[in-house]
């Protein structure tokens, strides 16, 4: 064997004398990608019709957004969404416009785009093999193209079908991961294709599919950077004209981006409030450490949860020097051997560099929860994978014979075992219940987990008990957690004989978070009920509008709480109109508006038309066909009025109210008998109501 066959796994990128046609290497890339393709959707199968999850009804578009003026909002109203994403929200805003609420196209656009990433870092590895030059003392044989296709599909395998993938591919909130990941792998094809070629057309497309990649998520920011080390590890050293000037208007794109995302987690999110303030020494030192849990769970992807153990810094940090010792040594130790190959150590700045956002430098609201998330390296996966897939072909190339004999069975199985995994743990995603029960069995200190688990199971009347022992575990486990007495706090509004048990609650959630617009809306709807509390209620409406002022629920309940003031009517009208203004099919304040416009006998017809637009909506309300007959018999479209009453009574047979009115509408039109048969039919229901005694007296 040779000496310079195992001198540089870098070889294994170099480009070399074709020894097969372009038609060939398109075909395997065709068939390579759609072997991938029915790869990838049969282990999603299981989730693609999976419900929505935790807080993905917060990402996918909401009710007051999925108008053209939701879509504005999207883009020039910081605060309208989760995130200022708005590529990624746009893209949420076209999918339900295609299919609603329905989950399965959500799913099947995120597995389309993890394929489509996959197949995309295989392109990738192509390109810069095309883009290389020899520059190392390398194996003439070891960059052929048929080696090339191997090792870039087989890294593109190992990414599609790796386990820790499957939480950014099966919750529909992270298809800012695959969606994002798809312009930064397009942003960075067609930038070397742009490096090959000096165009000014390709540089405006790359930079536009890096603004749309930087749009969807902005640890696609570091980019620009990424694509300095690859050129680094192409060429071995940077020019500034021809590699470093093109990538500055990139950089110029995403540190006013970063910055702006940090801004809103710390702010409007509330990462400042909720996640504790560390030392520089203990922000890097769990650096270190998060960098090397995420390497472990690639190399083996054991024990993957939803919401790992949530780190205590403070008190475990000392412990982590080795980590950062070894981060360190690695980097010395690539470093030290670049002149023989600069792949390790490009791998490794890669890797680290793109996890960097993410290692606890900056505060984002789920390190509340937990440092460490699979959906947080979703980015940084292929070049450690690259790393494997290269490091194979190496050893290959190192040691021959039998390792390469038995290479191919090897890594079959390997992608195999993977996949399996992958698919048993996208079974977990379909709902709630199945996903997070799974965490708190691998993860007992989860109270994140306990918590959205009590919230999905309270929906269910017969099991609010056991919710609320779920909510008890979880205030156990974090008793500062605002979020989870919030909650706790709604299922108990809706528990009998528990709702006075409530206001404590939200009361303290708003003192551990003022900011927490949510709570004071809750909070001012049972102050609201309260006599003497109307004050205090709409103070906290106001508060809960102040917060968020896209709040259109708290707008509605204000209006409704200042429709009872007499004197405030026009107050009232003005926050329904601003509601509606912002949410324009917002059944439940088109029906409290026609309530309030029905005391108003000048505008009667008004209420009429906003009745008739809640029926629309929601397809149909027992207060809202009752009220709507009454005004309609008041203003004399008897004919109206009854197909109305008549409505209601189809579905609700034995209405005493509706059977009264009923009576009043036939004896308007004539037919005594009738009326008096609707009348009798309604004392029989209720022998005490009197306003169907008084009318059949009247008529004796």
């Amino acid at each position: 064997m040779r000496r310079e066959s195992v001198r540089s796994p870098s070889a294994c990128l170099e480009k070399r004398p074709s020894d097969a046609s372009e038609l060939s290497r398109f075909v395997v890339n065709l068939a390579a990608g759609a072997v991938l393709l029915v790869s990838v959707f049969v282990i999603y199968g299981p989730c693609l019709n999976g419900a929505l999850l935790w807080d993905d009804p917060a990402h996918v578009t909401r009710l007051e957004l999925r108008s053209w003026t939701g879509l504005w909002r999207i883009w020039f109203e910081p605060g309208a969404t989760q995130q200022y994403y708005p590529v990624l929200h746009s893209a949420f805003w076209l999918q339900h416009r295609l299919w609603g609420d329905t989950t399965m196209g959500y799913h099947v656009v995120s597995v389309l785009l993890h394929a489509l990433n996959a197949c995309g870092v295989a392109v990738l590895l192509q390109r810069l093999s095309n883009a290389a030059t020899v520059s190392d003392r390398q194996d003439a044989n070891s960059g052929t193209p048929r080696r090339v296709l191997a090792i870039s599909w087989f890294a593109g395998f190992l990414f599609a079908v790796h386990p820790v993938a499957v939480e950014s591919v099966a919750w529909i909130t992270e298809q800012k991961n695959t969606l994002s990941m798809a312009f930064y792998l397009g942003a960075a094809l067609a930038y070397f294709r742009f490096d090959g070629t000096r165009t000014v057309s390709s540089y405006i497309v790359a930079t536009l599919l890096f603004v749309l990649a930087v749009g969807s998520k902005t640890t696609t920011a570091t980019l620009p950077a990424a694509l300095w080390v690859v050129l680094w590890w192409i060429r071995g050293r940077l020019q500034w004209k021809r590699d470093v000037l093109p990538l500055l208007p990139w950089i110029v794109i995403a540190i006013p981006a970063g910055l702006v995302t940090a801004s809103i987690e710390k702010t409007m999110i509330g990462a400042e409030l909720v996640v504790p303030d560390l030392s520089l020494i203990e922000r890097t030192l769990l650096a270190a450490r998060v960098l090397w849990f995420y390497l472990g769970k690639l190399l083996w992807p054991a024990e993957l949860t939803f919401f790992y153990p949530l780190w205590d810094v403070a008190a475990e940090a000392s412990g982590w020097i080795g980590y950062l010792l070894a981060a360190i040594g690695v980097t010395a130790g690539f470093w030290l051997v670049r002149r023989r190959s600069r792949a390790p150590l490009a791998l490794w700045l890669l890797y680290a560099g793109t996890l960097f956002p993410a290692l606890g430098f900056f505060k984002v609201f789920p390190f509340q929860f937990s440092y460490v998330a699979d959906h947080f390296q979703y980015l940084a996966m292929p070049a450690a994978l690259t790393g494997i897939a290269l490091g194979l072909a190496w050893s290959a190339a190192r040691w021959g014979g039998k390792f390469r004999t038995l290479l191919p069975i090897g890594t079959t199985l390997l992608l195999l075992g993977l996949a399996i995994k992958s698919h048993a743990e996208s079974r977990l995603y379909v709902s709630d219940e199945v996903l997070f029960r799974a965490n708190i069995t691998e993860n007992p200190g989860s109270w994140m987990g306990y918590h959205i688990l009590a919230q999905r199971i309270g929906k269910t009347p017969e099991r609010r008990a056991e919710a609320i022992a779920l909510f008890l575990k979880a205030l156990e486990l974090n008793p500062g957690s605002a979020e989870t007495r919030a909650a706790y706090a709604g299922l108990l509004v809706r528990e009998p004989g528990h709702s006075h048990e409530a206001i404590p609650l939200f009361e303290e959630a708003i003192r551990i978070r003022p900011t927490y617009a949510e709570a004071h809306n809750a909070l001012a709807n049972e102050l609201f009920a309260i006599p003497g509390r109307m004050s205090e209620a709409i103070e906290h409406y106001q508060t809960a509008i102040k917060l968020r002022p896209d709040f259109v629920l708290a707008e509605a309940n204000l209006a409704m709480a200042l429709a009872q003031i007499p004197g405030r009517e026009d107050e009232a009208l003005t926050h329904f109109e601003r509601a509606l203004g912002t949410m324009p099919d917002y059944a439940p304040a088109h029906f409290y508006l026609a309530r309030l416009l029905a005391r108003m006998p000048d505008r009667l017809n008004d209420a009429v038309r906003h009745y008739e637009t809640a029926l629309a909506l929601r397809g149909g309300s027992r207060d809202a066909l009752f009220e709507l007959g009454d005004i309609l018999l008041r203003l004399g479209r008897t004919t109206e009025a009854a197909r109305r009453v008549d409505e209601l009574l189809r579905f609700s047979p034995d209405d005493v109210e509706a059977l009264n009115l009923r009576g009043v509408i036939f004896a308007q039109e004539g037919r005594i008998d009738r009326a008096r048969a609707a009348w009798r039919r309604a004392l029989e229901r209720a022998p005490d109501y009197e306003p169907a005694r008084r009318n059949l007296l009247r008529t004796q």
